[in-house]
């Protein structure tokens, strides 16, 4: 079969996969991009991965869904092999400078004429006719909740710290700490790249958190920084990552932990330094001895200059010794009050941001929330409603966990009432007061265009048009602005409103916050817009 045809072939199998109820599309389309197929006969597929990572994942997750699609189309049981060819990822981006047409891919029809395969390719590692299973759980069954390491013996509540001091105790160098057990007591086992709902917003972070998973300690992302609001999934990347690894290389060991933990730990070390003189050094082993260090909420450290200090030192001997950092904020590294030292080491890695969620990868979102709480409370028939899920991820604002809270609501309402639907009505003022931001604020984007428009004394064909006029662009770039700061929406969304694409979005923004950083005209603008705007119904 030439690899034309082989395309066509493997784009209907794609698609078929992507049909199914039970898939999450996006999932597919980011990890299906990296396999390519080398060979189709009339009952075996053989397809390659660019790395280790896309393999076994694929292997894990999709290969079923596969083999059910070519029986789908063809009527025939066959089976898949996957392997991986390290040069994939090179030829791709080759072939894509090149000036060479896209193939199409072609609409489902008849089955594939059964062809003899084409001898594939030298690739790295021999195929495997079947997939292998899933490893197990991430902890042995009996394994109890593994909780956080504790910097001092306990004691009962209430009671005061012994005499003696915190007790800090290094473990083995290199020593695997017991795993977080998948229980549903402690969830943090649950958050893994497989239910992380990928869209234009946090594409390309974890694409970099997948990377670092399966290459931790390689250049160029490392450290890796991933930023952005409240909610919005960095601390599911990086318990994803920290998962992963404990699955597929459990000889590492991974230490994660929040700022304000970070912080409180190394006060405890300084408060124990005079009665036991080896609390700093053991504190510092501790995370040295880490081969992935993965530090959230950096921006608590902050003010905390002993503990920046400390994490400078920390950071220089794991990066100097190819170990993995990955750190979160709520900010930019740019933005964070720290050293300037620190600062420079946040950006020699790979830093991204994950913008708000637009209304598809919420609605994503929104579908695997639900199946997952309908799953594990035994309701395997039960569903939302395709109209109630677009209107909870039309109403909701970018964080994540709100977007849940609603689901939950809905799920509870209907289970209690003992029914199977809900109208739109019965869910606006069920969660009447649940969202904080979105759509289901009185604020649209049209109010904050009409305002600007009247204050700056312009047209809204103007506002949304071509012109490139100084007397126009200003209006619109603030109304731009004004949009992202007090509508809870990605740059994409706005812009369609201004027929601007995402790039021109926040361009615009960005024009408007360097100017309010000297400009008074602009300060004063803002300000009176602001207030007109607040005081809208």
């Amino acid at each position: 079969m030439d690899s034309e045809k082989l395309n066509e072939q493997w784009a209907r199998i794609c698609a078929q996969v992507k049909s199914y109820q039970d898939i999450d599309a996006s999932q597919v389309a980011a990890f299906f991009s990296r396999l390519e197929p080398q060979a189709m006969s009339d009952s075996f597929l053989m397809l390659t991965a660019d790395n280790d990572f896309i393999k076994t994942w694929v292997e894990q997750h999709y290969t079923e869904a596969i083999t059910r699609a070519l029986r789908d189309l063809t009527g025939v049981s066959y089976a898949v092999a996957i392997a991986v060819d390290p040069t994939q990822e090179q030829r791709k981006s080759a072939a894509a400078s090149a000036p060479a047409a896209a193939a199409t891919p072609v609409a489902a029809g008849p089955a594939p004429a059964p062809l003899t395969a084409p001898t594939p390719a030298p690739i790295q590692a021999a195929p495997t006719a079947t997939a292998e299973p899933a490893p197990a759980a991430f902890a042995p069954a009996q394994a109890q909740p593994y909780p956080e390491p504790s910097w001092h013996e306990p004691t009962a509540p209430g009671s005061e710290p012994s005499a003696a001091g915190p007790s800090f105790e290094p473990p083995a160098p290199h020593a695997e700490e017991p795993h977080e057990s998948a229980s549903a007591l402690n969830p943090l086992s649950s958050l893994t790249f497989a239910n992380f709902v990928i869209g234009e917003s946090n594409r390309m972070a974890y694409s970099m958190a997948v990377e670092v998973a399966e290459s931790p300690g390689s250049l160029p992302l490392n450290p890796l920084f991933i930023y952005g609001k409240s909610g919005l999934g960095k601390t599911h990347l990086m318990r994803a990552i920290q998962n992963y690894i404990k699955e597929t290389r459990p000889t590492l060991r991974t230490v994660y932990v929040d700022a304000q933990e970070f912080v409180s730990r190394y006060s405890e070390a300084g408060q124990a330094k005079d009665r036991e003189k080896s609390s700093f050094k053991n504190f510092r082993t501790y995370y040295e001895q880490a081969d992935v260090l993965l530090l959230d909420d950096v921006q608590h450290l902050q003010g905390k200059e002993q503990s920046i200090n400390m994490l400078f030192q920390l950071f220089n001997t794991l990066t100097s010794q190819g170990k993995q950092v990955v750190l979160s904020a709520d900010r930019a590294p740019k933005n964070i009050e720290v050293d300037e030292r620190l600062k420079s080491r946040f950006y020699s890695g790979g830093a991204i941001d994950i913008q708000p969620p637009e209304v598809e990868t919420k609605l994503g979102i929104v579908k695997s929330f639900a199946r997952e709480h309908c799953r594990s409370a035994g309701l395997d028939n039960f569903t939302i409603p395709d109209e109630i899920q677009m209107y909870i991820a039309e109403n909701s604002g970018s964080n994540i966990r709100e977007l849940k809270g609603a689901v939950n609501t809905v799920i509870y309402r209907l289970i209690y009432s003992d029914r199977r639907d809900i109208s739109i009505e019965e869910v606006r003022e069920l969660l009447a007061n649940h969202f904080t931001g979105g759509r289901s604020r009185s604020l649209s984007i049209e109010d904050i265009q009409r305002e600007v428009e009247k204050f700056y004394k312009v047209t809204h064909s103007e506002i949304i048009g071509k012109s490139r006029s100084q007397s126009i662009v200003r209006p619109r770039q603030v109304a731009i602005y004004l949009c992202r700061r007090l509508l809870d929406l990605p740059y994409g969304d706005i812009g369609k409103r201004f027929n601007r694409d995402h790039s021109t979005a926040i361009h615009s923004s960005n024009c408007v916050e360097e100017r309010l950083k000297t400009d008074r005209d602009t300060q004063e603008e803002i300000e009176i817009l602001m207030k007109i705007i607040s005081e809208l119904d």
